[in-house]
């Protein structure tokens, strides 16, 4: 159950969380395609090819396994890898990577997001806490977040407990003070309980995992749930 009396923060995923990530991906591919076709054609045929794009990425993961956590280091270091092997400029690495990362941040929020922030950040701080690359402020929702930590920023990606612990530390709580709410079972729920924090599982229809977890403190469907448990 849900202890609200220790709640003092919050710390929110983003992805699927506050919107659903597959439409902006997609949308941010194409933009990035629609660069490189005028600038690097070659580079652009192999990034619109998926199943050569990933293995490429799994590439970079495998040269670079101290990077698992950064989804930018792979991007750009997969760009740059693709435009030397094509003979082309590998300058253009990190613009391409602006591009794709600046649409990126173009998301369609869920429809009860931007309510449910204000009613949270009205009562308590809220931090971003993602192993993505989202950025809150150009993404529009700067106004609701102290700030944010990503897995970039720590090091190590969820479910590590030194991602949790790092957001607890940048709010200045102790992690059983902090609530985590996010949709990814493993990663948001176990992994902010296994730091010592309460967890709150927003489930998706399409879910996999049990309706009711060992780890959750409450799971709800509508994030408006978690505001009428909170009482704000």
């Amino acid at each position: 159950m849900l202890d609200t009396a220790r709640i003092t923060a919050i710390t929110l995923d983003l992805d699927d969380t506050l919107w659903p990530v597959m439409p902006t991906l997609v949308r941010a591919e194409a933009a990035l395609g629609d660069w490189l076709a005028t600038r690097a054609p070659r580079t652009g045929a192999l990034f619109a090819d998926t199943p050569r794009r990933l293995a490429l990425r799994q590439e970079v993961l495998e040269a670079h396994p101290e990077y698992l956590h950064d989804l930018s280091f792979q991007r750009l270091r997969a760009l740059a890898l693709g435009l030397e092997r094509h003979g082309e400029d590998a300058a253009l690495a990190e613009p391409a990577f602006e591009v794709f990362f600046a649409a990126r941040q173009q998301v369609d929020l869920y429809p009860q997001a931007a309510e449910v922030l204000q009613r949270l950040s009205g009562r308590y701080p809220l931090l971003a806490v993602s192993n993505g690359n989202a950025d809150v402020v150009r993404v529009g929702l700067g106004a609701y977040f102290s700030g944010s930590v990503s897995a970039r920023d720590a090091g190590v990606a969820k479910p590590d407990p030194r991602i949790f612990h790092a957001a607890a530390a940048h709010l200045g709580c102790a992690p059983h003070q902090v609530l985590h709410v996010g949709d990814d079972h493993a990663a948001d729920v176990v992994g902010a309980a296994q730091a010592g924090m309460q967890a709150v599982w927003l489930r998706h229809p399409t879910a996999q995992e049990p309706a009711h977890s060992a780890y959750a403190h409450l799971v709800v469907e509508d994030l408006r749930h978690l505001c009428e448990a909170l009482g704000v």
